[in-house]
C-alpha cells in the first residue's frame, strides 16, 4: 500500500482547443465544472472544498461566494470564450471570412515540422514524481477525442476536439489525418450511415473551456480511402458557427442536435438547405431579435435525438442547457408541433430542473433504448455528482416507459476509483457522456462518464471496466518493485466518444476521452474488482492531437541539441529530450504557461491553472524516492499569492525577463516579480511590483531589461468589459496605467500578448484577441489585431494592415527583426521594415496559442490540437 502522503492524489481541470469560432458561454450562466484527474490540488482538499459549498471558484477562494471546485472548468470556459467574444457576441461567418482571408495571403518561410508526432507516455517511469501521474495506468496519450466511429472492416475514425479527424485501417493505430482541408479541425460528432458513408459534424459540443464552433456537416462517401473536402459540405451555411452534439439517421434523413436547435436534411440529396425542426427560443437564433443577447449562446442548446426504430416518424428530442433553463426537457411532435413530454416516460425525468445533458443509445435489434441524464438540480445542489441516472426502455421505444438502472452511488460501488465525497461518478456528467450498445447483445451496454462502465444485463449490474486511474487501489505502489502487478492498464479519464467495430472478425469497443483513443474486446476480461484487464492505448504517436497552451525550449546538456517542453490540456507537462524516442510527462494536470531556461532545458517552471506554479531543476526526473525522503522531491510549488486569493485568471500569464532569466514576472490582480530564477522554493519569494486594481486580472505580461508590460481586463465578460495596460519596472518603480479610452487606438477587446524588441525595451508589439467591430457588436470593439509602441507604451499604432480579421493570441520578434504572430488559424508574419503580412508556412486550421524562439534559433509553435511544430527562420526577410 502507498503511504498516506502519496495517496493524496492530485486533481485538475480541463481548459482549451482549436479551429473555427468558440462556444460563447455567458459569464455567470454556468455552474458545474470539470476537475479532471490531473494536477496540483490534493484529493482530500478538493473533496473538502466540494462538500463545503458551491458557486464560482474564484469568488469562493476570495471568500465572496459559495464555491464548488468543479466550477473551475465553467469559469475556464467563460474566460476562454470572453477572450474571443467580449465586448459583444460574435456574428456567424467570422471564422469563415478569416480562413478565406488567411488563405489569400502570400506564403513565406520553410515548412513546419511536427516534433511531437511520437508516443507520449503519461506513465513514463522516469518521472514518478509527486506532481506527475506516472503509474496511474493511462499509458500513452494524445489530445481529447470528442467522437469515435468504426466499421466491421477494421476501419476506425477518431474525431479530435481541435486536431481534426483521423483514420486507422488496422483496427486502431497507424493513423492518418483526413480532414486537414476543412476550415475547422473541431469535431462534434462522427457517424457511419447504412451506406458506409462517414458523416462529420464540426464544432465540439461539450461546452467546456475550449470548444470551438464549427462550419457545418460534411460527408465522405469513400471513408476507407478519401479525405474530407469543403465540397462535401451538406446543405448551405445554416449550421455554420454552431456546435454539433449528435448526428442520427431515420427515414432517409440525418438529424443534427446543435447549439442552435435540431435540424434535419435528406441523406440522398445533399444540396439544399437544412430544415430547422425545432428551436426552443428562436428569437435568440442568428438574424433574430435577440441574436446579440449575451444569453443567446445557450438558449437553443439541444443534446440528442432518439428515433423510434419501429416507427421512424416518431422522434424524441433531448433539449436543454446543462445548468438549467425553463425550456429544458424532452420534446415530441403532436398535432404538427413540438411539445414537451410530461407523462408516460416512467422514471425518466421531465421537469426542467432535472433534464440537462442527455445521451441516447438504441440496440441494433430495436428491443432496448438507453439514456443518460445529467441534472441541473444535482449540478447545483449535490457536491458529489451531477448525474441524475442511467435509464433503459425495455420496450425499445424512446417514448418509454423508462426504468432507472443506476445512479452515481451504484456506479461508485461498482469498482469505481471515485468514491470520495465531493468527487463521485457523474460529477462532470455535463462534460463526460457516452452510451453504446453491443450490436450482438441488446442487454450489453457501455456508459462513459469520468470512467467507463459496462453492464451485461441491461443495467441491473455495472462494472467499472475503465476506472479513473489505479491510484487508491490495493495493487498500487509508487515503487514499481513493490507493486503487486495486479494494476491493469486503464483508459484516460473523461469519456466523450464510443464506437463498436470489428477487426479480423473480432469485435472491439473503442472509446475517446481526454487522453485520446483506447480499445478492448467486446467479449473482454475483468478482474475480481470488475476492472478490465485488456485495454490497449491506440495513441501510438502517429496521431498527434495534443492540445498545448505553451512551449519552452532549452539546451539539452546531457544529450546535445534541445529539450522541448509544454503545458497541455489535461495531459500534464510533456518533456521531449533530444534523444527521446518516447516523450514523457513530468508534471500532471492542466499545464498552462511555461518558462524554460534556454541555457538548460531541465530548468522548468510550469503553471497549472490560476497561477499555481511548479518548478524543477532536473526535468522532474524522479523514481519515486521522495516517498521515503521528501527531501528528494524534484518539483516545488511556488505559487504567487494571487493563486490563493483567487485573483488570477484560469490561464494566467508568466514570463522570464528577456535580458535576465533569473527574473520572472507573473500576473494576477498584481504584477508579481521574483529574482531567484529556478532556485525559487517558496511563494514568499514573490513580491508585488504593482496592483492592477480591484477586479482587474492580468491577461499578458512581458519583461526585458527590467521594463515590464502588463495587460489586464476587468470586468472581462461582455457586460461592461474593460481592458488596460500598465507599464513599470521589476523593482516596483515607474508604474502607471496607460490611457486607453474605449474609442482610442487600441480596441476595447481582450489584450492577449506582448513581444518586446530585444534591442530596445521601449519598442514593443501588442496582440489583440477577438474579432473586429465588423463581427463583434459591442462597445469599442474597434479594428485591428497588432499594435506597436516606440515610446514604452505611452502610445500605440495599429500596424494590422492586411492582417486577417482573426483572433491573435501571441507574438514573438524573430532574429533579424521580423514579427511572427500566433492566431486561432495559424501563424502570420511581417518582415523587418515591411508593412505587408504573409502566412508563415501552412498549418491546418488549428489555433496557435504561443510562439517561442529556441536557443537553436528556430521558431516553435504551440498548437492547441496538433502538437508542437518548429520551423527554421533562416532566410526570412
Amino acid at each position: 500500500m502507498a503511504s498516506s502522503a502519496r495517496k493524496r492524489r492530485w486533481f485538475t481541470i480541463c481548459a482549451i482547443t482549436a479551429s473555427a469560432a468558440l462556444v460563447a458561454v455567458p459569464a455567470g450562466a454556468a455552474s458545474g465544472g470539470k476537475p479532471s484527474p490531473f494536477g496540483p490540488r490534493a484529493m482530500d482538499r478538493l473533496a473538502h472544498q466540494r462538500t463545503a459549498s458551491h458557486g464560482n471558484f474564484a469568488a469562493q477562494v476570495a471568500g465572496d461566494d459559495d464555491g464548488n471546485e468543479s466550477d473551475e472548468i465553467a469559469e475556464g470556459a467563460d474566460q476562454f470564450a470572453e477572450a474571443r467574444t467580449a465586448p459583444g457576441v460574435v456574428s456567424p461567418g467570422a471564422f469563415g471570412a478569416a480562413w478565406s482571408s488567411l488563405n489569400g495571403l502570400r506564403r513565406t518561410g520553410s515548412s513546419w515540422k511536427n516534433i511531437t508526432d511520437l508516443p507520449y507516455d503519461s506513465d513514463d517511469p522516469r518521472y514518478r514524481d509527486f506532481d506527475s501521474n506516472s503509474s496511474g495506468g493511462s499509458g500513452r496519450v494524445t489530445g481529447r477525442m470528442a467522437a469515435m466511429a468504426a466499421d466491421n472492416d477494421g476501419y476506425v475514425y477518431a474525431g479530435s476536439a481541435g486536431g481534426g479527424v483521423w483514420r486507422s485501417r488496422t483496427g486502431g493505430g497507424h493513423w492518418a489525418p483526413i480532414s486537414d482541408k476543412l476550415p475547422t479541425q473541431s469535431t462534434g460528432a462522427l457517424a457511419l450511415d447504412g451506406a458506409g458513408r462517414l458523416w462529420l459534424g464540426t464544432g465540439e459540443a461539450t461546452t467546456n473551456a475550449d470548444s470551438y464552433l464549427g462550419s457545418g456537416v460534411y460527408v465522405l462517401s469513400g471513408p476507407h480511402h478519401g479525405t474530407f473536402s469543403q465540397r462535401g459540405r451538406v446543405g448551405g451555411d445554416e449550421l455554420e458557427s454552431t456546435t454539433i452534439h449528435q448526428l442520427r439517421f431515420g427515414a432517409g434523413r440525418v438529424w443534427a442536435a446543435t447549439s442552435e436547435g435540431v435540424w434535419s436534411h435528406s441523406t440522398s440529396r445533399l444540396s439544399g438547405s437544412w430544415k430547422l425542426e425545432y428551436a426552443p427560443n428562436p428569437d435568440y437564433l442568428p438574424g433574430h431579435a435577440k441574436a446579440h443577447d449575451p444569453d443567446a449562446a445557450y438558449k437553443n442548446i439541444t443534446n440528442d435525438i432518439a428515433i423510434d426504430p419501429k416507427d421512424p416518424s416518431r422522434v424524441v428530442l433531448a433539449v436543454g442547457w446543462r445548468s438549467g433553463d425553463d425550456y429544458n426537457g424532452f420534446y415530441a411532435k403532436k398535432d404538427g408541433s413540438w411539445q414537451r413530454l410530461t407523462t408516460g416516460l416512467g422514471d425518466l425525468p421531465s421537469d426542467p430542473d432535472t433534464v440537462g445533458e442527455v445521451t441516447f443509445a438504441a440496440s441494433a435489434d430495436g428491443s432496448r433504448y438507453y439514456a443518460i441524464d445529467q441534472s441541473p438540480k444535482q449540478l447545483e445542489d449535490n457536491p458529489d455528482s451531477s448525474l441524475e441516472g442511467i435509464y433503459v426502455s425495455k420496450s425499445g421505444s424512446p417514448f418509454g416507459p423508462w426504468t432507472k438502472t443506476a445512479d452515481y452511488r451504484q456506479l461508485a460501488a461498482s469498482g469505481s476509483a471515485l468514491t470520495d465525497p465531493g468527487y463521485m461518478p457523474g460529477v462532470q456528467a455535463w462534460y463526460n457522456q457516452f452510451l453504446a450498445v453491443d450490436p450482438g447483445h441488446a442487454d450489453h451496454v457501455y456508459a462513459g462518464l469520468e470512467e467507463v462502465y459496462e453492464s451485461q444485463d441491461g443495467g441491473a449490474r455495472w462494472s467499472t471496466v475503465g476506472p479513473y486511474w489505479n491510484f487508491g487501489f490495493a495493487c498500487w505502489n509508487i515503487d514499481p518493485a513493490e507493486q503487486t502487478g495486479d494494476c491493469n492498464p486503464t483508459t484516460h479519464s473523461d469519456q466523450h466518444g464510443v464506437a463498436i467495430g470489428r477487426y479480423h472478425g473480432k469485435a472491439y469497443v473503442y472509446v475517446g476521452n481526454d487522453g485520446g483513443a483506447y480499445k478492448r474486446p467486446v467479449q473482454g476480461s475483468q478482474d475480481a474488482d470488475g476492472h478490465a484487464t485488456d485495454w490497449s492505448s491506440l495513441n501510438d504517436g502517429t496521431i498527434d492531437t495534443l492540445q498545448y497552451y505553451s512551449v519552452g525550449i532549452g539546451k539539452d546538456l546531457d544529450h546535445g541539441g534541445v529539450s522541448v517542453t509544454g503545458g497541455l490540456q489535461d495531459n500534464g507537462q510533456s518533456e521531449l529530450r533530444s534523444n527521446d524516442k518516447v516523450m514523457g510527462s513530468n508534471f500532471g494536470g492542466d499545464g498552462t504557461d511555461t518558462i524554460t531556461d534556454p541555457a538548460n532545458g531541465c530548468n522548468i517552471a510550469q503553471a497549472y491553472v490560476y497561477l499555481q506554479i511548479q518548478v524543477t531543476q532536473n526535468c522532474a526526473v524522479n523514481d519515486g524516492s521522495w516517498e521515503d525522503d521528501p527531501a528528494n522531491a524534484t518539483s516545488y510549488s511556488v505559487a504567487p499569492p494571487d493563486n490563493l486569493t483567487g485573483e488570477a485568471r484560469f490561464v494566467a500569464p508568466m514570463a522570464a525577463d528577456g535580458k535576465d532569466s533569473s527574473t520572472w514576472v507573473a500576473g494576477g490582480r498584481h504584477v508579481w516579480v521574483q529574482t531567484h530564477g529556478y532556485a525559487i522554493r517558496s511563494s514568499a519569494e514573490w513580491s508585488s511590483a504593482f496592483d492592477l486594481g480591484k477586479g482587474h486580472t492580468a491577461t499578458a505580461v512581458a519583461s526585458s531589461g527590467g521594463k515590464v508590460y502588463a495587460a489586464w481586463c476587468g470586468p472581462c465578460d461582455s457586460k461592461d468589459f474593460t481592458r488596460g495596460i500598465a507599464v513599470g519596472n521589476v523593482d516596483g518603480t515607474g508604474w502607471h496605467q496607460v490611457a486607453l479610452p474605449v474609442d482610442g487606438s487600441v480596441p476595447n477587446r481582450y489584450l492577449s500578448g506582448f513581444a518586446i524588441d530585444p534591442e530596445n525595451a521601449d519598442h514593443a508589439y501588442l496582440t489583440v484577441n477577438g474579432f473586429s467591430r465588423q463581427w463583434t457588436e459591442g462597445p469599442g470593439a474597434g479594428v485591428g489585431h497588432v499594435f506597436e509602441t516606440k515610446d514604452g507604451g505611452s502610445t500605440w499604432q495599429d500596424i494590422s494592415g492586411n492582417f486577417p480579421d482573426i483572433p491573435a493570441d501571441a507574438a514573438v520578434v524573430l532574429p533579424g527583426g521580423g514579427l511572427a504572430v500566433a492566431t486561432d488559424l495559424g501563424v502570420v508574419y511581417r518582415g523587418h521594415r515591411t508593412t505587408r503580412w504573409e502566412r508563415l508556412g501552412s498549418l491546418p486550421a488549428v489555433a496557435v496559442l504561443q510562439l517561442r524562439v529556441g536557443p537553436d534559433n528556430k521558431l516553435y509553435a504551440a498548437t492547441h490540437g496538433r502538437g508542437i511544430y518548429t520551423m527554421s527562420v533562416r532566410g526570412l526577410r
